[in-house]
This record gives structure tokens, C-alpha cells and sequence, in this order.
């Protein structure tokens, strides 16, 4: 009977220990242990929820409205977690997740969330390519998806090598962002800075201010800096809101004397996902797809 009841409790002890067992990710904050394939889930970011989506984890509760079409399925079915901005605690907590995986908009909130449930910070912020594959490699980590991490990383690198070499020499580029009349300028340094830095295109403007919300620029700013690419994000659009888009803003008689115009090499890009989810390795990809499908015969 002695035997028999310290077998049970080693066996038990033995079961404690393997599920207290945990792993190392890279996240914003540096070097975080989790415990590894949580049962429940809570995503409280657009980025998150993307790569996540590619890796066919689903989550139990996310942050709304939904306003990007292509991860409407991913949210089909999660319960309501509040806003990006304004996290509803109290579903969360009935919620009862064994991880919070927060960043982005929500990355101020971290220290609140942390009082409801285990939360790491994945915000993908200064370098969106490295920390957008550092984030799928944690993600795979996680939820036992390495392999898949692993592959859809080797697809993305594979893209941006190829769309970076096609687009050598094609000239420099200007990214911008609409907002309904008002236009700003983002520099390599900026959060849409990758498309500079990892896609090589040289900036038009070395000296953009570097904000988070871009340095504010006229449409002479664009005529006298004449790029031969322009980079075209519409707010409006990416957050749903109505108001002048982005080909009508851009539309006027200063921004047709720049060789982007005249040459048609300007893009517009699919803001939602850049501006919503940027470094989400979905949407990096729909992003280099649209200027391979733009600037080259890719």
C-alpha cells in the first residue's frame, strides 16, 4: 500500500512538473518564459492574429471590430476581448485565457492584461521584417508550429529576395500616407521603413522626420522631391472611415509633374493590412505581391 500510494504521487509529481515545463520566446520585452500549446487563447492585436491565421492557431477571443477582410474567418466564432485601445476586462477574465498575446496599439495595456492572465508584449514596431519573423518563430515555438514557422518564413524571405532584386536599380522611392487631404512622408526609419531597407529601394528624402505619424508634407514637398516611385497608403481606408481617398488626393496637377506619375509608378498599396497588421507575415507578403505586381513582370 506504502508502494503503491508513492508511486501514484511520484507519477504525480511527475505531471505537475511536465506541465510546468516551459520555453523561451523572443518577444518585445526581450526574453520571456511561457508555457507552451495554451488551451485558450486571447489576441488582442491585428498583427497577432495574421501570423497566427497562417499557422492554423485559432483563437478563442480577439479585439474588434473586425476591419480587415482577409482575417474574418479568424475572428468568426472568438469572443469579443474589447478594443485595441480599449480592452473589455471583464470578458477577458470569463474568458479564462491561459495566454494573453498583446502588442501594437495594445502594448500599453500589457501591465493591466498581466493582472488578468499570463501576457507576453509582441509588438513589432522598429524592425518590422526582423521582428515580424522573430514573432512567427515564437508563435511556432508556442503552439508546437515550427516547422510551419520555419516554412512560411523560408516563403517570405524567398519573395522579398526575389521582388528586391528584380526592383535594383529601378530608381528611388517616397512612401506616403493619406488622410482624407492631408498627406505625411515616412523615412526609412519609419514603421513602413522595411519597404526602403529590406526591399533596398533608396529613399527620395533622406531627411523625412521620423514620427509615428509621418512628417506632414504638401503636394509641392512631392513635386520638388520628384520620386520615381511612390508608396501610397490611404488611412481612411485602412480604418474605414469615409472621406477623400487616397487616387483623389493624389490626383492633382503638383503631383503629375513627378516621374512616379508619368511613368504610372505610383502604388497604391492595400492599407488596411500595412497600417492594421503591419509585420503580420501575411500581410508582409500581400505588401511585396502588390509592388512585384506594380513595378515588375514578377
Amino acid at each position: 500500500m506504502l508502494r503503491f500510494t508513492a508511486t501514484i504521487a511520484a507519477l504525480f509529481a511527475f505531471g505537475t512538473a511536465a506541465h510546468s515545463q516551459t520555453t523561451t520566446i523572443e518577444t518585445y520585452s526581450g526574453q520571456v518564459e511561457v508555457t507552451p500549446l495554451p488551451q485558450t487563447i486571447a489576441v488582442m492585436d491585428f498583427a497577432i492574429l495574421d501570423t497566427l491565421e497562417a499557422l492554423d492557431v485559432s483563437a478563442d477571443g480577439v479585439v474588434g471590430p473586425p476591419m480587415l477582410d482577409y482575417l474574418t474567418d479568424a475572428m468568426d466564432g472568438a469572443a469579443p476581448m474589447g478594443t485595441l485601445f480599449e480592452p473589455d476586462y471583464e470578458a477577458i477574465a470569463a474568458l479564462a485565457p491561459d495566454l494573453i498575446l498583446a502588442g501594437g496599439r495594445s502594448s500599453k495595456v500589457v501591465p493591466d492584461l498581466a493582472r488578468v492572465a499570463p501576457t507576453v508584449d509582441m509588438t513589432i514596431w522598429e524592425d518590422v521584417v526582423g521582428q515580424g519573423l522573430d514573432r512567427l518563430a515564437a508563435y511556432g515555438t508556442i503552439f508546437g508550429k515550427e516547422d510551419q514557422a520555419a516554412a512560411l518564413a523560408a516563403t517570405f524571405n524567398a519573395r522579398l529576395d526575389t521582388l528586391a532584386a528584380a526592383l535594383e536599380g529601378n530608381g528611388n522611392a517616397l512612401i506616403v500616407m493619406t488622410n482624407g487631404p492631408k498627406v505625411s512622408a515616412y523615412g526609412a526609419e519609419s514603421r513602413f521603413g522595411w519597404l526602403h531597407t529590406d526591399l533596398g529601394l533608396p529613399p527620395t528624402v533622406e531627411t523625412v522626420e521620423e514620427s509615428t505619424h509621418g512628417e506632414a508634407i504638401s503636394f509641392e514637398f512631392i513635386r520638388d522631391a520628384n520620386p520615381d516611385i511612390l508608396l501610397v497608403i490611404d488611412r481612411m481606408s485602412a480604418i474605414g472611415e469615409d472621406g477623400a481617398s487616397a487616387r483623389a488626393a493624389l490626383n492633382n496637377p503638383l503631383v503629375h509633374e513627378t516621374n512616379a506619375w508619368k511613368n504610372d509608378r505610383v502604388v497604391y498599396l492595400s492599407s488596411a493590412p500595412i497600417y492594421l497588421a503591419g509585420g503580420g507575415i501575411q500581410s508582409m507578403m500581400l505588401t511585396l505581391d502588390e509592388i512585384a505586381a506594380a513595378l515588375t513582370d514578377l
